[in-house]
């Protein structure tokens, strides 16, 4: 299933989430440019490695460039394909401007950044011997799915759905629910086996999983469910405009 857009409007402009894409797309721009050897060191040096990581966390540093904690940042800013980083860039175009709208800016730049290293770290967890490169924007942007599917389980989604070759409106609570569940299980069953997105095309499932399920309890964390009605500001218009109309009635 492709999400193409949520009737879920928002009330600010979402600069956080905008500006997130563009610094996602100018960096996968950069990496086009890079021969295969070049990209390769560069996965290696900015990606998390968790073999590396592994040995940080005796030694404090990875490789002679950057603290390899400091890749638990810098890997979602990296891609492996035009497929990864679009597909990405949609769910957070479609997902992240509602949570930002309701969150505010800074800390819903915050709140993604903490997803991606905690999606991060759910996957070295899994596979800490491993020497293959993790990097994408997914675990944080599975966190921002977790606090949506929480916060706005009835809006609706449209979806394309490729078997069908068509499109439906189906509640963010189904939509987000299966994926989820299809990365847990997928999750599950890659254990004891390569699952980083890296050179070998693999998927991290338990960085999605694992962002997801973290983002749900971040977005819990920054009130972001508390009186969720009362704090939506599209519910406060709503309620301000029916009671003029109720006033001037009288």
């Amino acid at each position: 299933m492709v999400p193409i857009r949520d009737d879920n409007p928002i009330t600010i402009t979402p600069y956080v989430t905008y500006g997130l894409i563009g610094l996602n797309v100018l960096v996968f721009l950069y990496e086009m440019t890079l021969s295969s050897t070049d990209l390769s060191t560069l996965f290696n040096t900015f990606a998390v490695v968790p073999s590396d990581l592994s040995l940080s966390f005796n030694t404090g540093f990875g490789t002679p460039h950057i603290s390899e904690w400091g890749t638990l940042l810098s890997a979602e800013f990296l891609h492996a394909g035009f497929f990864h980083v679009a597909g990405n860039m949609l769910y957070l175009w479609i997902f992240g401007n509602n949570v930002e709208d309701q969150l505010g800016h800074l800390k819903f730049l915050l709140f993604y950044l903490v997803c991606g290293v905690l999606a991060s770290l759910c996957q070295w967890y899994v596979a800490p011997g491993s020497t293959v490169p993790s990097l994408g924007a997914s675990g944080a942007i599975a966190g921002v799915m977790g606090a949506y599917i929480f916060r706005f389980p009835n809006v609706r989604v449209l979806t394309f759905i490729p078997i069908f070759f068509a499109s439906v409106r189906v509640p963010a609570l189904l939509f987000l629910g299966f994926w989820f569940v299809e990365q847990a299980f997928y999750g599950v069953t890659s254990l004891g086996a390569q699952a980083d997105v890296g050179m070998n095309g693999g998927v991290a499932y338990w960085a999605h999983a694992g962002g997801f399920v973290f983002g749900a309890i971040l977005g819990y964390l920054l009130g972001l469910f508390n009186d969720a009605d009362e704090q939506n500001p599209t519910y406060a218009a709503i309620k301000d405009a029916e009671n003029a109309l109720s006033d001037s009635a009288e």
